[in-house]
Parts: C-alpha cells; structure tokens; sequence
C-alpha cells in the first residue's frame, strides 16, 4: 500500500512538535495526520515522571481512537520519560525524537572524521546538544548517545523557547520592512545565543556537531548558524525534527506500513486539536508549521 488511507498521530504538550509536523508531511504524501497539543498540562517538565506518563497514554489514546496507525511524540520530556510505556501499552509503531535526532548527529560525526581519527569518537564533547532545562535535567540524550558509544555534553538555554514563542528569532519575517523594533529584537536574540553558545563551546570545545533537542529550536537555526560562524566554531546543525520525520519514514517502510517508498500522492491533510488556548494555537501554529493550521478544535482528556 502507499501512503493513501495512512493516519499519523502527532503530540506535543504544546505546538512545537509542529516542526515535527512540518517535515514529516513531505514525506508521506495522501496520509492524514491528526496532531495533538497537549496545552491544558504543560509545561510537562515540571511534572513527576508518573503524571507524565499518564498525560502521554491519555494523549496516545486519543490519536489511537482518530485511527492513528503510528505514533510520533513530537516532545523532548515525553520521548525521554515515557515512550517504553507508550510502545509497550499500544499495538502501533511509537517513534519518539530524541532516538533519531543523537543517530543523526552520531552519524554527522563519523562523516566528519576520517580513518586516522575514529578514536575521536570516545571524546567526552564530540556533540554539543541544546535543549530545554527539563530534557536536560531528564539526560535522555546523554543516554541516547551512551547507546552509540558517543559522549555529548548538554547545555539548557532556558531562554530560547519565549524568545521563539514571542517571535524574536533573530532575523525579520518574510514580507516585512525592517524596523528598530524589529531590529532591537533581533540584537536581544542574538546575545542570549552568543551566551549560552558561547559558554558551551568553552566547555565542550571539541564538539563536531550540534543537535537542535528542543521542537522550537528549528526556528532558530539561521541565527545560531550565525552565532556558531561568529564565535568560531560552524558545527554542523542537527536538526531533530528533521531526523524524526526521516526516521518515521523508515519505520512505515520496515514494517509494511508504507511501500514502495513515498509511494502517496497528493498532499497531506492535517487536523488540529488542543486540550487548551486554541486561539494561541491558531496564532502562532503557522509559525512552526509553516502553513496555516486553519481551526484547532478544543477537547478534554481530563486531569
């Protein structure tokens, strides 16, 4: 079978899984994907690792019941503290995005050094990861990169993600004259990076790559780019959201969901749901997505 008739459930505690979203749709032309965002309970970081659980299954459920056929936790803290429970409680394929974005950048790594240099790949900073303080208190990556015989060092950038919610992403929207306002927020944005980079590149100096591990970080990549140029050090940018989504490709291909490849056509459909601030949602969706998210429709999975 192609893609046609294949539902894909999507879920964040939020909408930054929408950069998720946005490049998986590509990739599975004629689907229907159903996203969810879980806004009613966020910030899920500071939940117990019991509570966030729950949240995830209540969430998992629901897509299941829209006829999801594969899962994607579209967010850091549930992929690390909850996808055993997830795959282990549902009879379809879960694919979280911590796994895929510290395969991609092991990957980056091993491209960048060369025979005579492989032991390089045990060095303790071989990847810088930024995320937010919740993943990294969490050490999903830590582990993630442990799997593939690689050390990372993690830095949290608590900052990053009310700047990119707020629109201060460091560079002007398409189809907008510049402004002093604009600029001025521009200038904010590039200062908190060059900090926190800055301070993780003196720790790790050794990094080869740097992994995006938070969804709203993708809105930010031209101006860490930037900053990573400026401070010395252009590291190749690892893009989790982008791993995620080739990585859901895989498993629709491995496990007969899908063949033939992109074997769909046409685009894909998407509907939204929020468990809260769907006006929020409706606003600044288009921001992470890419597109117009159009209506979000408002349900309760309760407490």
């Amino acid at each position: 079978m192609g893609a046609k008739g294949l539902t894909i459930g999507v879920f964040d505690s939020g909408f930054g899984g929408l950069t998720v979203l946005r490049e998986l749709l590509p990739l599975v032309a004629g689907s229907h994907c159903v996203y969810l965002g879980d806004t009613a309970r966020l910030p899920y970081g500071s939940k117990s690792r019991e509570t966030i659980v729950r949240y995830a299954l209540s969430s998992a459920r629901f897509l299941q019941q829209r006829g999801a056929q594969l899962l994607v936790v579209a967010c850091n803290t549930a992929a690390a503290l909850a996808l055993d429970d997830l795959r282990v409680a549902l009879p379809i394929p879960v694919v979280g995005v911590i796994e895929p974005g510290a395969e991609a950048a092991a990957a980056a790594c091993r491209e960048v050094g060369t025979v005579g240099e492989q032991a390089l790949l045990t060095l303790r900073n071989m990847v810088l990861v930024v995320a937010t303080q919740a993943t990294v208190g969490s050490h999903a990556y830590t582990r993630a990169f442990a799997k593939l015989g690689l050390r990372a060092t993690e830095k949290a950038c608590p900052l990053l993600v009310p700047l990119v919610e707020e629109g201060w992403i460091g560079e002007e929207a398409p189809g907008k004259d510049p402004s002093a306002g604009n600029a001025a927020r521009a200038s904010v944005t590039a200062q908190v990076l060059r900090i926190y980079l800055g301070e993780a590149l003196h720790d790790a100096p050794q990094s080869r790559a740097l992994l995006l591990g938070c969804t709203h970080y993708p809105l930010l990549r031209p101006a860490i780019e930037r900053t990573l140029a400026e401070l010395g050090h252009p590291l190749r940018v690892i893009d989790s959201a982008q791993a995620t989504a080739r990585a859901v490709e895989r498993v629709l291909s491995e496990q007969g969901i899908v063949r033939g490849g992109r074997a769909g056509v046409g685009e894909a459909t998407c509907e939204f749901f929020a468990t809260d601030s769907v006006r929020k949602f409706e606003r600044l969706g288009p921001r992470f997505l890419g597109r117009p998210v159009g209506q979000v429709q408002l349900i309760d999975l309760g407490g």
